[in-house]
């Protein structure tokens, strides 16, 4: 750990730029138990937060890189213990997941699970009995700045040991989709379709403006206090 006394609640950040998704993932980590903020406000992170106190920093995806590579090198050099997370999409759920299976705690994870494009199948092999939930989620709308997702549970039940396989339904669409899996406290978040070429075009590559081609809408603020 951090600062941060061991039964303090884990401290989390995510700079992202969609307003609802920020706000919408601090509300479920909130809910889990974590202290948890979101900002959309990239040049005031560093004075905005006690980044040496923080567990977990996520990105978003339209974070500009150079934004990333300079908040990585500044909090790192406050915070040696601290945890980056790439966010795989805009996503709420998706990314309090993400941030589930890096501060997961208790047994070791003595489970594999890889995805299976071929067989659209989870492939998950236990060597020992376990409670296993299985969540697909995938985008339904790119509209920038508020994307819109949805996300189904495939598996809620205890599994014996050896393995097992939970295929896709053919409504999991090939694009913007991706699988996460519990197996006791540990959580793995796992890709099943790439974003699309029209979304991955629109992310920054320096500073705050749109990739070449791309156009971003301004957005409203957000600095939430725990």
């Amino acid at each position: 750990m951090n600062a941060a006394a061991k039964n303090d609640p884990e401290r989390i950040l995510v700079v992202g730029r969609s307003p609802g998704v920020l706000e919408d993932t601090v509300s479920i980590l909130r809910g889990k138990g974590y202290a948890a903020n979101a900002t959309n406000q990239f040049d005031s992170v560093l004075g905005d937060y006690e980044v040496a106190d923080l567990d977990v920093v996520v990105f978003g995806g339209m974070v500009p890189v150079d934004t990333k590579q300079h908040l990585r090198e500044q909090i790192s050099a406050r915070n040696t213990q601290v945890n980056f997370v790439q966010g795989l999409a805009g996503i709420a759920g998706l990314i309090a997941a993400q941030v589930q299976g890096v501060l997961a705690s208790g047994a070791p994870d003595r489970s594999y699970v890889v995805y299976d494009a071929d067989e659209r199948s989870v492939q998950l092999t236990l060597s020992e009995p376990a409670h296993v939930t299985v969540d697909a989620w995938w985008a339904t709308s790119f509209t920038p700045p508020e994307p819109a997702s949805t996300s189904l549970r495939l598996l809620d039940t205890d599994l014996p040991a050896g393995l097992h396989h939970v295929a896709l339904p053919d409504e999991v669409p090939a694009e913007a989709s991706f699988v996460t899996i519990a197996v006791g406290t540990a959580v793995h978040a796992l890709t099943v379709g790439p974003m699309p070429e029209s979304v991955r075009r629109l992310v920054p590559t320096r500073g705050s403006s749109p990739a070449p081609g791309g156009g971003l809408p301004p957005v409203r603020a957000v600095t939430t206090r725990s």
